[in-house]
């Protein structure tokens, strides 16, 4: 069985290794007499690498070569990974991807391809690097009807995070060691918007709810709103600040999918996972909460889930894995509509207008943050608040937002997430006003 590698970056050169390295091991595993690589593709100049024999600039040498019987994507982004992957299915090769931005956007048209063409599309990497996640739902999970998932899905912003909690660093600050430390690329964006986490909630919320969610249906919210006050009030309210991504299902059969920074307690499972660790709640009828943890990046250990997904497909060249989901519709997610404790960051040089006003507005409101800053005050609220909504927060209901931006100078909102076993969650962090 030969196999070729596209893209040769931090990932496919990870699955190289790990397929030349543990060569025996893996083909004694995947049922085949052989495993070697015939082709790696990247379109700069490798020619004086080691692995240089393998290297070829040109896709057509891998998808007209009969011999590749499974391809590896590693390449990122959209364009030309979806024309390469579809070209290689319809000539009936199965494809492994670590791609989650491929997987997010065009995952069901790349499943049914897989399905016409009976190959198989794998892409346990996609999702937690290292971290099974992908495979334990779609069989160890497959007796469970999932209700729920969420988690801490990208280590950039959780490293950043951390430092801000444990360092007292500010979030520029933090940013630039993540840089330094290879965690965040020179454009971060993607991380710190929440588009990565947002990818990722797609994929698991399309596999276990059997519907695809795409991107733009997520709502999403990163963490540079979120200031070394934040994290200081979280602290002495006895939580912290991290970036979650959640998909739930609902009673009518819908789902609700969100991305952002939430408030949670000390005691959560979700509060100690630190620095680029990752951790996936699953809630199940069967099973109840299970988690997920483990290192959600890094070389080896997403190549680690790639070559799992190569032995899979060797396993399995005349008969498909069934990892699949139906086409999405537009009124498939909604928007959240539990009621949550808030987290109100508020801050103005009128202090005593700002408290009158706040007191008035929630009216029910639990005290439970000292405020030792002049000019702004931190508050959570109980969940029976009559005067405001998170709708009113989320889609700018108009008597809200004149009361919120008349005279402050920044507004935070944040919402709480409690423990996985209990009824009260997430949802994303909301600037109300700069």
């Amino acid at each position: 069985m030969q196999i070729a590698i596209m893209g040769f970056g931090t990932i496919g050169s990870g699955v190289a290794e790990l397929l030349l390295k543990n060569q025996k091991s893996i083909v004694a595993k995947s049922g085949q007499s052989s495993l070697d690589i015939k082709y790696i593709l990247d379109i700069r100049d490798f020619s004086n690498h080691e692995l240089g024999k393998y290297f070829t600039t040109d896709f057509n040498d891998i998808l007209n070569d009969p011999s590749v019987g499974i391809v590896v994507e590693c390449m990122g982004g959209t364009t030309p990974a979806y024309e390469y992957v579809s070209a290689c299915l319809k000539a009936g090769k199965s494809v492994v991807s670590s791609n989650k931005e491929l997987v997010a956007a065009k995952g069901f048209e790349l499943l049914e391809l897989a399905k016409e063409n009976n190959v198989n599309f794998l892409f346990e990497a996609s999702v937690g690097g290292g971290i099974p996640i992908i495979r334990p739902i779609s069989q160890c999970l497959a007796a469970n009807e999932i209700c729920e998932i969420a988690g801490i899905l990208n280590g950039t912003t959780n490293f950043i995070l951390t430092k801000m909690i444990e360092d007292g660093m500010a979030f520029e600050d933090a940013l630039k060691l993540a840089q330094d430390n290879g965690y965040a690329e020179r454009d971060p964006s993607a991380d710190i918007l929440g588009h990565d986490a947002a990818r990722k909630i797609c994929i698991l919320a399309s596999l276990c709810f059997g519907k695809h969610v795409y991107p733009d249906a997520v709502e999403t919210e990163g963490i540079t709103e979120i200031t070394s006050e934040d994290v200081a009030y979280a602290k002495n309210w006895g939580g912290v600040i991290k970036l979650i991504g959640r998909a739930k299902l609902n009673d009518s059969g819908k789902i609700s999918a969100t991305v952002g920074p939430c408030l949670i307690q000390n005691h959560s499972q979700l509060a100690s996972v630190d620095d680029v660790f990752n951790a996936i709640l699953v809630r199940g009828d069967a099973i109840g909460d299970v988690v997920f943890y483990g290192k959600g990046a890094g070389k080896l250990p997403t190549a680690s889930a790639v070559v799992a997904d190569v032995i899979d497909c060797a396993k399995h060249l005349h008969a498909r894995k069934y990892v699949d989901w139906v086409d999405g519709s537009p009124d498939y997610v909604v928007t959240p509509d539990e009621k949550v404790r808030l987290y109100v960051y508020i801050q103005a040089d009128n202090y005593d207008m700002l408290q009158n006003q706040f007191t008035t507005l929630f009216s029910d409101n639990t005290w439970h943050i000292k405020n030792d800053f002049k000019k702004e005050i931190a508050f959570i609220t109980n969940e029976d608040y009559e005067n405001i909504t998170i709708l009113d927060l989320r889609y700018g209901n108009t008597n809200v937002l004149e009361v919120l931006e008349e005279g402050f100078n920044r507004c935070l909102v944040l919402y709480e997430m409690g423990q996985f076993s209990q009824d009260e969650y997430f949802s994303k962090g909301v600037k109300v006003n700069d």
